[in-house]
């Protein structure tokens, strides 16, 4: 006898909120992960928009904010029914020199890649414990190995987003929850192409191929994997 049935989509199991949602990254991991059968919810600092296939999408949220942040994860939880994953793909970039250059960057950067990052996982751990097992994936960045001129201060942060991941990692290992980042190269934005017009952009990584590890590490095929700095640098 035949069996007719679809095989269960990859990701069927996973209720996942994804910070800076509706940056480029943020759509690309939110649609590839609601099309490998996730339920997802997008978070950001800009407005709310609708987003086909998304179980909603929260716009508004301060994620320096611990009580704005802690509200919009409970939102989310009740929105999906639940919460066993969380992507920290909420970040920022400024290139600039240290000689002249502004505490301010310094600042910035510290909150836009880490502190956001500490905050919303803050907000989210009750949740991912009690719904075991759960996945962590943060967003940091090839810089955190290895800077170059004009990124001391966005490569610091990262640095400490990948040393964030690995005490997470055995902080909770004991508890179901893995955490895991990917450190991307340079992404292919408008903004990167702006500002770098001569550069061959087939090289660089695409916001889907950035997805697609992100989907992996989320899923069942990475249940052996907690504390890994995952490299995706394309061909440069």
């Amino acid at each position: 006898m035949n069996d007719s049935r679809q095989p269960a989509l990859p990701l069927a199991s996973r209720r996942v909120l994804v910070t800076g949602g509706l940056g480029m990254l943020g759509r690309a991991v939110g649609h590839l992960l609601a099309a490998r059968g996730a339920q997802v919810v997008l978070l950001d600092r800009a407005p709310a928009e609708v987003l086909h296939g998304m179980v909603g999408v929260l716009g508004g949220v301060d994620l320096g904010d611990e009580a704005d942040t802690e509200a919009a994860v409970a939102e989310a939880q009740r929105l999906m029914g639940g919460l066993n994953a969380l992507v920290n793909a909420a970040g920022g970039f400024r290139w600039e020199k240290l000689d002249g250059g502004s505490l301010a960057t310094w600042d910035a950067m510290y909150a836009t890649n880490l502190r956001s990052a500490v905050v919303a996982s803050r907000a989210a751990l009750p949740l991912l414990r009690a719904g075991a097992p759960a996945a962590i994936v943060n967003v940091g960045a090839m810089a955190a190995v290895k800077a170059g001129v004009g990124m001391a201060a966005y490569a610091a942060s990262k640095a400490g987003v990948a040393r964030l991941t690995e005490a997470l990692a055995e902080e909770l290992k004991d508890e179901g929850v893995r955490v895991n980042a990917v450190l991307p190269s340079i992404l292919d934005t408008p903004a990167n192409r702006t500002d770098m017009p001569d550069v061959d952009v087939s090289r660089w990584v695409s916001g889907p191929q950035l997805a697609a590890v992100v989907a992996f590490l989320l899923s069942n095929d990475a249940a052996a994997v907690t504390g890994a700095c995952i490299p995706v640098a394309g061909l440069v």
